[in-house]
């Protein structure tokens, strides 16, 4: 639901493309399930990757054409992402994460939203803003439920449950984990912050690349011969 509404919105007073507004959406729903990626069954991060995994090398044709890359690159490319995903990253959240730990937390969220900047460039850097702030939507959103189903209102008592307080936070219980998470944050906004001269110095190396042909000089005009200074 509240995809539906964020696409609605772009399209009806942002000035967004229907498009957009429906790729939008549709990354606001799916990315309400990123917060579970820590979760100890194991079921949202395997479905989770392999939708990202599918996902992520389509998302990011554009970026493949600013690094002018040629169709074999990019089928390399892809499926190099397809494997990162599928294998690295699901193996590092297996060891390395733990549920309700700072994944699940505010920084995550804006972790999640500069990730998704950097995979979908984009000629208008409003369109590109707008569907970045939809992942981050969709974790708040997430985060944001699960502080509201730890409270039991239930036969009139008003109880608080211990996992209240562990989703919407800013800080955890293990210092390392808080060190972590906020450096990851701090090497994403440094990158996402230079992405654009990261990706003209691109261009230009890929220019400087290209084998030089000299075109010949073209044939003088007929008349040219008669001009004084020839």
């Amino acid at each position: 639901m509240v995809g539906i509404a964020y696409g609605y919105w772009g399209v009806a007073s942002q000035g967004m493309s229907i498009e957009s507004g429906i790729l939008a959406g549709g990354l606001c729903s799916v990315s309400g399930m990123l917060p579970d990626l820590d979760s100890d069954s194991g079921i949202p991060l395997r479905e989770t990757s392999m939708f990202c995994a599918a996902i992520v090398p389509i998302l990011m044709i554009d970026r493949f054409r600013d690094m002018e890359l040629t169709h074999e690159a990019m089928a390399l490319a892809a499926m190099l992402i397809y494997i990162s995903i599928r294998f690295v990253l699901v193996e590092f959240f297996k060891r390395y994460t733990v549920h309700r730990g700072m994944w699940h937390s505010i920084p995550a969220a804006a972790s999640a939203g500069l990730l998704a900047y950097l995979v979908m460039p984009c000629p208008s850097e409003a369109i590109r803003v707008y569907k970045s702030m939809a992942v981050v939507v969709g974790f708040v959103v997430h985060l944001s439920m699960d502080e509201i189903w730890s409270i039991d209102f239930r036969r009139g008592r008003f109880r608080l449950k211990k996992s209240f307080g562990t989703a919407l936070k800013f800080f955890g219980n293990n210092p390392l984990a808080n060190v972590s998470v906020y450096a990851k944050l701090a090497l994403l906004i440094y990158i996402a912050w230079g992405d654009h001269g990261i990706l003209q110095r691109l261009r230009q190396r890929a220019r400087l690349d290209r084998p030089y042909i000299a075109e010949p000089r073209p044939d003088p005009l007929p008349w040219d011969k008669w001009l004084p200074w020839r």
